[in-house]
């Protein structure tokens, strides 16, 4: 991991913490105690952390804010391990005859590459790219809704693949989303969000798959009510009041290496 990159990490966990500890800190991002008191160091110079002997606490903590969602190309890169994790703890929750929706985003192109070793799963997708990575395990029935091309994300979008949407009935629609804070889970892109409401509608069951950058952001457009929700999986566990809003729809919350 990029020292760049590791410090948006530490400051992110502080954010949702308050405070940590070098150790706390160390095991969260798998280095050494030395490298994080270093990243410490040269965080709490610039002003952008506040350290103290043992580990270091957040300045503040901002609230909520509309953001933007950044190129896919980008977001493919960002915590890619994170999103790996997610995808090998999501992958085993499906067995053999399911049927599946997928839309497209940096987290299901991973999680589709996990689930390429399953078997005999139906799978329908707006990713030409998720839709090829499945084809290739012969035991998978694959189909691929069209539409108006998005070219950013590589994906089928507009009224065409909302009716062709409209088509399917299935056991389980697996979502990326851009945003959750307490009461819904939300995207940045209007026809993205149709696109995974579409899925919904036609599906029994709802699982979410967010990294921690997604906790506690807001977007533009919502895609559904936490209550919608059934599993959420996640790399790291959110801060105190999102994991009560989470327990309190009644979701499932699987965190990528623990319990």
């Amino acid at each position: 991991m990029q020292h760049s990159t590791r410090h948006q990490e530490i400051l992110t966990l502080l954010a949702r913490s308050g405070e940590m500890s070098v150790e706390a800190l160390a095991d969260q991002l798998q280095v050494s105690r030395e490298t994080v008191r270093r990243d410490l160091a040269r965080l709490d110079a610039a002003g952008r952390l506040r350290r103290f002997h043992g580990g270091a606490k957040a300045i503040a903590v901002p609230p909520p804010v509309m953001e933007k969602e950044w190129p896919f190309a980008q977001r493919m890169a960002q915590n890619a391990a994170g999103k790996k994790s997610i995808a090998d703890a999501a992958a085993p929750l499906f067995q053999p005859d399911d049927s599946l929706f997928i839309d497209t985003g940096s987290t299901t192109v991973a999680f589709a590459e996990a689930l390429a070793g399953a078997r005999a799963l139906v799978t329908i997708t707006n990713s030409p790219r998720i839709a090829a990575m499945l084809a290739a395990n012969h035991s998978h029935k694959v189909f691929l809704i069209g539409g108006a091309y998005g070219a950013d994300a590589g994906e089928s979008l507009g009224p065409l693949a909302l009716e062709q949407i409209a088509k399917f009935r299935v056991r389980h629609a697996v979502l990326t989303i851009g945003a959750i804070d307490p009461t819904c889970v939300m995207d940045f892109d209007l026809q993205e969000a149709e696109v995974a409401k579409a899925m919904i509608e036609r599906a029994d069951r709802v699982t979410v798959l967010a990294d921690h950058s997604k906790f506690e952001r807001r977007a533009v457009f919502e895609v559904a009510p936490l209550s919608r929700v059934h599993t959420l999986v996640t790399d790291i566990a959110p801060t105190e009041p999102m994991a009560k809003a989470i327990e309190a729809a009644g979701i499932r919350q699987i965190v990528a290496g623990g319990n």
